[in-house]
């Protein structure tokens, strides 16, 4: 294994996963509530938040089949990894800036810093095959992942006990230590990022010949992997329950937060029942992994989408600090379970020689089915005055999305992959 790289690799999740906490889900959807949009009718202010992170992610799956068409026909990953790494790090300093009632320009930052994180991420993934060998390929994907749970909580556990005890640091008050949390996110994610930009160099090989815009080619590969995906009647099942429910896991993920902010708990509160989620979501994650093995993947995947039924349904009743510590704790332990053993599962019913393709059209199109969780949120809360039933609606992905589930037949799903797979093989050898 080739130690500097992997590690150099894996440290750069460890940075930009702070993104993913303090920004995306814990300390900004607090200030973006109490601070940018001070003014607003109170659900309102959840809604714009629901329909700036559906903005951001229709933004991202837009540019997504671009961003791949360019990491697979260009050999300047690295240039492009670091050009959206810097917008995600500037973003996110930059909401420093933003005083009371500046929540267009907190909604724009943070379109602009999930653009950063998310389209970084793809030319990331891309140099996984690079800095690995082809069997330790899954090792180091693991790493990369529980690191970046490590890093995103590190950070925000600091920016908790900042924000809570300002003076321990020196700071003038609470808001001050919470626009200095927005600072410290970007200079985290670049601390982080050095040993990438410094380590790694992309390999030195032939680019593929380009008559194509990247623009072109990227939906044109979306377009004919849609109709291949066809042909697997049980893949097909599977990625439409998951797109399904991971919408409302995402949704959770994002909008909990603002969510709980409009209900009046207190910010603290919400922040450190984050923290819990973050790294119950640890050992739990590797829990499900085991009992997967014990009573199936289909199984254990359905039992964590029942307990996300419960979440939302108990959510929908919570009023107090105390309800939200629980489902904080419940959501960690089903959270990564819930996303591994889907990746495992359609893992499992691709073709053998087709991974690449399909994962990236698992990626591309989850992105854009997360588009609805969040803008039913917040039309809802919109409509009805009351974000409550924002949350509420979230139970129609999850019930949906677990009914499918039973349907599919991962075993029939693996079969017709290893045939397609075989048969593929056969016309290539006559031919």
């Amino acid at each position: 294994m080739k130690k500097k790289p992997v590690f150099s690799w894996v440290f750069y999740d460890f940075g930009n996963s702070a993104f993913a906490t303090t920004m995306m889900a814990a300390v900004l959807p607090v200030f973006y509530y109490d601070v940018a949009a001070a003014g607003l009718k109170e659900s309102l202010a959840a809604s714009y938040w629901g329909y700036t992170q559906s903005i951001a992610v229709l933004i991202v799956a837009v540019l997504a089949p671009v961003l791949g068409a360019i990491s697979d026909y260009s050999a300047a990953k690295k240039k492009f990894l670091m050009f959206f790494a810097f917008m995600g790090m500037v973003a996110s300093m930059l909401m420093a800036f933003v005083g009371e009632g500046d929540y267009l320009l907190a909604s724009v930052l943070m379109v602009f810093g999930t653009i950063g994180y998310s389209g970084g991420n793809v030319f990331y993934d891309a140099f996984l095959p690079e800095v690995a060998e082809e069997d330790t390929m899954d090792k180091v994907s693991a790493w990369g992942f529980a690191f970046g749970y490590i890093g995103g909580g590190v950070l925000l556990a600091i920016n908790l006990l900042m924000i809570m005890q300002p003076g321990l640091f020196g700071i003038a008050d609470t808001l001050m230590a919470t626009r200095l949390a927005f600072v410290s996110v970007g200079i985290w994610w670049l601390f982080f990022s050095i040993p990438l930009f410094k380590n790694i160099f992309e390999e030195k090989k032939v680019k593929p010949k380009r008559t194509k815009s990247f623009a072109k080619i990227g939906f044109q590969r979306v377009g004919t992997t849609f109709k291949e995906i066809r042909q697997y009647k049980q893949l097909l099942l599977f990625l439409v329950a998951f797109w399904l429910f991971n919408d409302g896991i995402s949704t959770i993920i994002k909008m909990a937060t603002v969510y709980g902010r409009d209900i009046g708990i207190g910010s603290n509160d919400l922040i450190l029942a984050l923290l819990i989620t973050q790294f119950v979501g640890i050992p739990f994650t590797f829990f499900f992994g085991w009992i997967a093995g014990k009573i199936t993947a289909k199984n254990a995947l359905s039992l964590s989408l029942v307990v996300y039924i419960i979440i939302v349904i108990i959510g929908f009743f919570m009023t107090s600090a105390l309800h939200f510590y629980l489902l904080a704790t419940c959501v960690g332990m089903v959270q990564g379970g819930a996303q591994s053993l889907s990746r495992s599962i359609f893992g499992r019913m691709v073709p053998g020689d087709r991974h690449a393709e399909f994962f990236g059209f698992y990626g591309i199109s989850s992105k854009f089915a997360a588009i609805f969780g969040p803008f039913l949120f917040a039309l809802v809360g919109q409509l009805t005055g009351s974000s409550r039933l924002g949350i509420l609606a979230l139970v129609v992905f999850f019930v949906a999305g677990l009914i499918l589930l039973q349907k599919v037949d991962i075993e029939q799903g693996a079969k017709d992959a290893k045939d397609q797979t075989k048969l593929q093989d056969k016309v290539e050898i006559h031919t």
